[in-house]
């Protein structure tokens, strides 16, 4: 009977701890090998750059700029989407575009401003 106890309640704790360690961008994770759709892939790119405002790695000017375009792209493994915001509002021309790069299925797989 304690070996029942102690079981449910391990059980019980594995079921929990996945919603526990979510995080915000959590909604963007997917598996499986089915391509996302450009709009699936546009709104985790707006998601990641709000997440990027919000822990200070990106100024608050990127918080109000819009998508600028979405692609496929040919990647180290294969497709991605490359999803691209321009701000002019950036001193350092070669900072004032932001690159957000995704898995063929939705999965994010960086930043940058380099595009690569």
């Amino acid at each position: 009977m304690k070996t029942l106890a102690i079981a449910t309640a391990l059980a019980s704790t594995l079921f929990a701890a996945p919603a526990a360690l979510a995080d915000q961008g959590s909604s963007c994770h997917f598996h499986g090998s089915k391509p996302a759709s450009e709009a699936v892939v546009t709104d985790c790119a707006s998601q990641r750059k709000a997440s990027l405002v919000k822990a200070g790695k990106l100024d608050a000017s990127w918080q109000a700029v819009k998508q600028d375009k979405a692609e496929l792209v040919d990647g180290k493994k294969g497709k991605e989407w490359k999803v691209s915001f321009k701000n002019p509002a950036v001193a350092d021309v070669a900072k004032q575009t932001l690159y957000i790069f995704f898995s063929q299925p939705g999965n994010f797989i960086a930043a940058n401003h380099t595009g690569q």
